[in-house]
């Protein structure tokens, strides 16, 4: 089986060049690493001379925001091109298990959504993260199941998908259609891509023994930052599948008065505004 990585990127040197280093020691080497840079000139020169050997192709960022949905299908298109049989997505901040690509090509068939554990590390330490040390670091996420070494659970819940670590074969990305590209900046894209492969009967199956290890940075809890994309973006699924995606962090929003949520018509509206009027 023919297997190809493919990774995001903007920013996020390090990340990415710890994900390289990670997939060189793995027990499978992907057949092809497709980096998909967004608008980020320095990625092809980080990458060079490293193994295993980036396919680097560029995709522009839209109306100034990261254009995930569109940047993954471009690296797939890519992938598919020259032959990949398996396509597994791993985000920039995800190292691979040494086991990854292993666990997935075994897990791998015909109308399934391979979804393997991704353990989120601390931060690293003064000399930064050892590949050697990352699986003792700490443990899967406890918000998704955690099938043992070769374990396979299937019938999954398609609102706990993430893309942070997928895999499918070529017929079943095919089968799906690809990322919705009307989605641009942070959030709902991969809630859209797992609806959509509902819809197409294709079933969650979270894979053991497919380890991804996220790697620290700091971010915000909720991600404020990221509010008008996911209103946004929100907005956009809530158009397509009748319900709202992230209604957790809508919900921490409303409480700390940046949102509000209007039951008649069941939308939410930023209050920003309103609150810095005097």
């Amino acid at each position: 089986m023919r297997t190809a990585v493919i990774t995001l990127a903007a920013g996020r040197h390090s990340h990415l060049i710890l994900q390289q280093a990670g997939l060189a020691r793995s027990t499978r080497l992907p057949d092809h690493y497709v980096i998909v840079s967004m608008e980020d000139p320095a990625i092809p020169h980080l990458v060079a001379d490293r193994n295993p050997a980036a396919d680097v192709i560029t995709v522009p960022l839209r109306d100034g925001r990261l254009p995930l949905a569109a940047a993954r299908n471009a690296g797939a298109a890519r992938a598919l091109e020259a032959g990949a049989d398996l396509l597994v997505f791993l985000d920039v901040d995800c190292v691979p298990g040494a086991c990854l690509l292993d666990g997935y090509v075994r897990a791998a068939r015909d109308g399934a959504l391979l979804c393997g554990t991704v353990a989120y590390l601390p931060p690293p330490p003064a000399h930064g993260y050892r590949l050697d040390d990352l699986a003792g670091l700490a443990p899967p996420h406890p918000a998704r199941p955690t099938p043992a070494d070769g374990e396979v659970i299937r019938g999954g819940d398609p609102r706990l998908f993430w893309s942070l670590s997928f895999a499918l074969t070529a017929g079943t990305w095919n089968r799906i259609g690809g990322f919705c590209e009307d989605y641009t900046g942070y959030g709902a894209e991969d809630t859209d891509y797992a609806s959509t492969a509902s819809r197409q009967a294709v079933d969650v199956w979270w894979v053991g023994g497919a380890p991804a290890y996220h790697q620290h940075h700091p971010t915000q809890d909720p991600p404020v930052q990221h509010l008008d994309d996911i209103l946004r973006n929100g907005a956009l699924y809530k158009l397509r599948w009748g319900s709202w995606p992230m209604e957790g962090w809508l919900r921490d929003f409303e409480a700390r008065g940046l949102v509000r949520y209007v039951r008649a018509t069941d939308t939410w509206h930023d209050e920003r505004a309103a609150r810095a009027d005097p």
